[in-house]
């Protein structure tokens, strides 16, 4: 898996390419926890690349959110692939984290 960060008019946007599964997600859990140490309110995740999630990589997006709700902050997901996107419906994730099809969009739902 490859991370990719970003900060742009006050959005950290984060790109997660590969898998983000049981192997990857403590990499992945811990640039998030990185990133959310500083003083960021506003979160865009990039899932473009993302080609399987697993529930141990569903998590670290969960916790994210749940970061972001206690400090009042804003998060987005965006560019999910079906596969990605079937597991948060499924899950019903989707309610609790808002979802774009798009990185503008996300950007334009965060500004």
């Amino acid at each position: 898996m490859k991370i990719t960060r970003k900060e742009e008019n006050g959005i950290v946007a984060v790109a997660f390419s590969g898998r983000l599964d049981a192997d990857s997600s403590p990499v992945a859990d811990k640039a998030v926890k990185e990133i959310l140490d500083g003083q960021t309110d506003r979160l865009l995740f990039d899932l473009g690349e993302l080609e399987y999630l697993s529930s141990a990589g569903l998590r670290v997006l969960l916790s994210a959110a749940k970061e972001m709700k206690r400090r009042g902050g804003k998060i987005v997901l965006c560019s999910l692939n079906e596969f990605v996107k079937e597991i948060f419906e499924v899950s019903g994730f989707q309610s609790l984290i808002p979802i774009t099809d798009s990185v503008e969009s996300g950007q334009q739902m965060l500004a």
